[in-house]
């Protein structure tokens, strides 16, 4: 009788298992790491799934390309960016000028904590700007804020009047410049540490409420 030969099947791969409990931070804080090590060229969403130890397909469930997965980013950096500057706004003195002190300085040092999150919240990644987050686990938002510091200072007599949104865009163009600078590392301090960061982001934001001060409430403005 022929004997029938066994043909041994060769046995594929197996899918990685998922472990992660919570795929889409799992993901999002890849894509960060990525960022940071490899820069932006270096991103897609197969590498992020390599990198979070799951499957090429895995990061579909959450995010439909590349795109998004970068939104999920820039939300989470505007998410801290709000906490921290209420944070250190709670801990500043009272008083809206030392309120808005606080703001830009904490605005400078995210950046600096923070720079892959900053490059995406600010870079040229997506189609129209985002939209600040609706609800209570979006946080506070950043620019509003600053209107607040502004239009209380405003009320308390101690900053020139005006549209305090136009007054919050002079206030958030030098943070954030300032704050660039420093994730582009254009100055000395950049790489000195965070307290170095963090004795010029104070000089700067109070030169900036000089120049904002109205006329009698700071000796060095004539601002009305």
């Amino acid at each position: 009788m022929a004997t029938r030969s066994k043909r041994t099947l060769k046995a594929t791969p197996a899918e990685k298992p998922y472990h992660h409990g919570d795929l889409r931070q799992a993901l999002v804080d890849a894509a960060v790491v990525l960022i940071t090590e490899e820069g932006f060229g270096a991103l897609s969403l197969r590498e992020v799934a390599r990198r979070a130890g799951v499957t090429h397909a895995a990061p579909y469930r959450h995010f439909a390309d590349k795109e998004a997965l970068l939104e999920a980013v820039a939300r989470e950096g505007f998410r801290t960016m709000g906490r921290e500057m209420r944070e250190r706004m709670d801990s500043a003195p009272d008083g809206p000028l030392e309120q808005l002190c606080a703001a830009g300085v904490a605005y400078v040092l995210f950046a600096v904590r923070h720079p892959p999150h900053f490059r995406v919240m600010f870079g040229p990644h997506f189609q129209h700007p985002l939209k600040p987050e609706a609800g209570p686990e979006a946080g506070p938002n950043a620019f509003t804020l600053l209107v607040d510091c502004i239009a209380s200072g405003q009320a308390a007599g101690l900053l020139r009047g005006g549209d305090a949104r136009a007054l919050t865009l002079t206030a958030w163009s030098l943070v954030h410049g300032l704050a660039s600078l420093f994730v582009d590392r254009q100055l000395e301090e950049a790489v000195q540490g965070l307290e170095a960061a963090e004795a010029l982001a104070v000089v700067q934001t109070r030169l900036l409420i000089t120049g904002l001060a109205r006329a009698g409430a700071d000796g060095n403005s004539d601002g009305r």
